[in-house]
């Protein structure tokens, strides 16, 4: 697979290139990228962040909060953190599967005597612990799947940094994120470094280096950079005022938690938004809009729910689930 280098380490810069890999940059065929972040939460899509952060520890050690725009949940990133993007051209937005684009790192794994297994709804696991976190999004024909691999993370700081959902703990069957991850560098031969792994992951990832390097242009790197610069590391787009609601329910699935927050006056949604860590190909805001000026009666928002492929916003979680989040 072809490849574009990326040694950047400012987490703003490399997601406004995720986004602008997906959207702009087209080669014809597949490629894929592997990155590092400087210290950094990176929260998805429809999180909020005041809720994901601990924002006096991220303050104290100076630690950057971003935000993608995939869906899923917050993770943590730093120099023992691996992270890899795909770019991936999908006629069918309906077949895509997280776990047919996460196989390559599977493979590779395997090359270096790692078994790993894809699980869950965008895991990877080593013995049933956690190594990497993935998450996806569409735009013009092309999927941009990313995720991270925990090579030799700072697990005690990235434990402090995360405000972890104590729903999401109870129903994994766990008490801490401790005890739910492992790194890569316990499952290889003694005195691997990140560099000698990484090495090995872009060899076999590049098809024993055969497939060549897309270059990419000044124009390119100015237009990451005004990305990164008026939207990425923006107050707005990272922390981003909710809106005033006088109505919030949330409920947490197989498929993830969804937060719905609504301002209903003399009977009319005024405006709603559906938050949460669930992972969605689409940007919500679409399904948003159109519930905007709806009465609030349960057949009325269904009408307009059952107008949209809801897989592609809102991943497994099916629209009975939605509607009881938002009526019951």
């Amino acid at each position: 697979m072809r490849y574009l280098i990326n040694k950047r380490t400012n987490p703003y810069m490399n997601l406004a290139l995720d986004e602008y890999a997906m959207e702009h940059i087209d080669v014809g065929e597949d490629y894929f990228f592997l990155w590092q972040n400087e210290p950094s939460i990176i929260i998805g899509k429809n999180q909020n962040a005041v809720e994901e952060v601990n924002q006096a520890f991220v303050d104290e050690r100076k630690i950057h909060v971003a935000r993608r725009v995939s869906g899923g949940g917050a993770v943590y990133h730093d120099f023992g953190n691996i992270n890899f993007t795909f770019i991936i051209g999908v006629d069918d937005p309906g077949k895509v599967n997280y776990k047919k684009y996460v196989q390559p790192i599977i493979n590779a794994l395997k090359v270096m005597d790692i078994e790993a297994e894809a699980s869950g709804r965008n895991d990877i696991l080593i013995n049933g612990l956690k190594i990497s976190g993935n998450a996806q999004r569409m735009a013009k024909g092309k999927l941009m799947h990313h995720g991270t691999l925990i090579f030799d993370v700072n697990i005690e700081d990235m434990v402090q940094a995360l405000n972890v959902d104590p729903a999401k703990i109870v129903s994994k069957g766990v008490k801490s994120v401790r005890s739910r991850v492992t790194t890569i560098k316990e499952h290889l031969p003694k005195g691997t470094t990140l560099d000698d792994f990484m090495g090995e992951l872009h060899y076999y990832l590049s098809n024993k280096n055969q497939d060549t390097e897309i270059e990419v242009t000044q124009n390119d790197l100015d237009e990451v950079t005004l990305a990164a610069q008026t939207k990425f590391s923006t107050w707005d787009w990272v922390y981003g005022a909710s809106p005033e609601f006088n109505l919030k329910n949330s409920k947490r699935f197989t498929g993830g938690r969804i937060d719905v927050l609504m301002d209903v006056k003399e009977g009319i949604i005024q405006s709603i938004r559906f938050m949460g860590d669930y992972l969605g190909l689409r940007d919500v805001v679409e399904i948003e809009n159109k519930l905007v000026g709806i009465r609030f009666k349960e057949d009325e928002v269904r009408r307009v729910l059952s107008e949209f492929n809801l897989k592609l916003y809102f991943g497994s979680i099916i629209l009975d689930e939605i509607i009881g989040v938002i009526f019951h």
